[in-house]
């Protein structure tokens, strides 16, 4: 039976929430949301992965501006946040935030936060080595367009302001939303050695070389080649690479697509181009988030639109080509992000419009998704964190 618990947020200090008694089956969810209405910033919950629930409404962990995307350290010491502001905003000024985190009870408190030189910022990442953080700015407005910001990190996690910042030309097939650039999210390769960046108004994903000795000056160079072509009026959003390094998976948000790639040596070469949502009309589909399971066996992408959909997909353990098994709506509007919680016995869905999360059954066998199990009433999710032990 689908239980629905908590419909109003809670807000209380940031160390109300602790997890030192917590039992071995129950995680900790980092939520990040967009600030317009009655959301306040970043919350944390925490999730029993026994059963599919959280244990307590969402506690506020930091308030916070549009804190859209959440970026944890590998050593889940620091996170990096980006506020997601524009013009027009209550604050005109995309940023980037840093936390430190509490390893006994994941306080967050802020060590500091720098503008990111652009607007709307709405992805970032961590350079292998943890020297820098690459962050996407997407910025709606034709002019000054998107790019990709490159900010230092300090051994305490400290942000400096970017000592990089680059863009791209725009394909412009799509006069109203490819006017300019739209750099969508930023990806380090396996090796740590390139750094992609998917470029929605571009119709392109753009490789760099990384040179962690650059001393903070340029440590992006252009690969070669310096881009792949993606179908026009795509839109390139979100890039994922396999367990083993050897492919990768993209979603294209404008043409509803995954197409797939042989990776090696900074290279990604196409093999596969999966339309999901082939003969629909444009407000029907819009490639989003893509995660696979630990086992590398299943893909999941979500399409928002009016198709409000998560599909699952099977993945050969040869080429990394995908087979569709299913789709299954989100129950609820605009699917921003999910995850996979640590067990993989459960996916949550961040559905942003509607303003919930939906907790629903997963079968680690077959990848196939079942019964909803919760729906927790939290204002315009849009990215989700599992904080797993050491």
């Amino acid at each position: 039976m689908m239980r629905k618990f908590w419909p109003l947020l809670m807000a209380g200090s940031v160390g109300a929430m602790s997890v030192q008694a917590a039992p071995a089956d129950t995680y900790e969810l980092l939520v990040g949301s967009y600030t317009a209405g009655t959301s306040e910033g970043i919350y944390r919950l925490q999730f029993d992965s026994r059963t599919g629930t959280f244990q307590g409404p969402p506690v506020l962990a930091a308030k916070a501006a549009n804190p859209s995307w959440l970026t944890v350290s590998k050593d889940q010491k620091h996170l990096f946040v980006v506020n997601e502001n524009g013009p027009g905003q209550q604050d005109a000024v995309g940023r980037v935030s840093s936390y430190s985190i509490d390893p006994q009870n994941h306080q967050l408190t802020l060590i500091n936060q720098v503008q990111s030189l652009g607007n709307e910022p709405t992805h970032s990442s961590v350079a292998a080595d943890g020297r820098y953080l690459f962050v996407a700015n997407y910025s709606v407005v034709e002019d000054p367009g998107g790019s990709l910001a490159v900010l230092p990190v300090d051994a305490e996690g400290k942000l400096s302001a970017p000592v990089q910042l680059s863009g791209h030309p725009a394909s412009r097939v799509n006069p109203e939303r490819q006017a300019s650039n739209h750099v969508h999210s930023v990806v380090s390769s396996p090796d740590g050695k390139y750094v992609f960046v998917q470029d929605l108004g571009a119709d392109k994903v753009f490789a760099y070389h990384y040179d962690p000795k650059a001393n903070h000056e340029l440590p992006l160079t252009p690969a070669t080649p310096a881009s792949v072509q993606l179908p026009p009026g795509s839109g390139p959003r979100h890039l994922l690479f396999s367990a083993d390094g050897k492919h990768a998976w993209l979603t294209t948000e404008m043409s509803a697509q995954v197409a797939v790639f042989d990776y090696k040596d900074g290279q990604l070469t196409q093999t596969q181009l999966v339309d999901f949502a082939a003969g629909k009309p444009v407000p029907d589909k819009a490639g989003a988030a893509l995660h696979a399971s630990s086992d590398g066996k299943f893909l999941y992408v979500s399409n928002r639109g009016t198709a409000n959909q998560l599909l699952v997909f099977s993945i050969d353990p040869a080429t990394a080509h995908l087979k569709e098994l299913q789709r299954r709506s989100v129950e609820g509007d605009h699917p921003r992000e999910f995850s996979l919680d640590p067990s993989g016995k459960f996916l949550l869905i961040a559905n942003q419009k509607s303003n919930e999360i939906v907790v629903v059954e997963r079968d680690p066998n077959t990848g196939l998704l079942g019964k909803t199990v919760q729906k927790l009433a939290i204002d315009a999710p849009s990215d989700l964190k599992f904080l797993v032990r050491q």
